[in-house]
């Protein structure tokens, strides 16, 4: 992914000299069906999804290529601790790098209430 044009930033340096980048839509479906058939049985679906995820995200800081070629190489290479961890710096980078509308928690739930159609008005939301 170039860069997204609404994202704040798309890459964040790690302290070993890697870098996780955030991915386009067309990655994160390919890693969700990559983890889809690593997956043996669903409890397993979760490390292997962040396992693919971080396939595609994590990156040589110099020159941005893959440090891994796929998700099953992640799963050889590092430890679930490792993996649980890079996992949740790469969603703190996407939630950082949501464009949003800058709304707290409490405005946001402000916007849903009164998005919501009332039954007498027919609208699905979009009058």
């Amino acid at each position: 992914m170039e860069g997204s044009i609404l994202a704040q930033r798309d890459r964040i340096a790690l302290p070993n000299g890697m870098e996780l980048r955030l991915l386009s839509a067309l990655e994160v479906l390919q890693a969700r069906r990559e983890a889809g058939e690593l997956a043996g049985e669903e409890r397993e679906r979760a490390l292997c999804s962040n396992a693919c995820l971080l396939a595609r995200a994590l990156e040589h800081g110099e020159d941005h290529t893959p440090v891994f070629e796929s998700g099953q190489a992640v799963l050889a290479g590092l430890t679930v601790e490792e993996i649980a961890a890079l996992a949740r710096r790469w969603s703190q980078l996407r939630r950082e790098s949501d464009p949003g509308l800058g709304l707290d928690k409490e405005e946001l739930e402000e916007v849903k209430k009164n998005s919501v159609p009332t039954p007498m008005t027919g609208c699905g939301g979009g009058c």
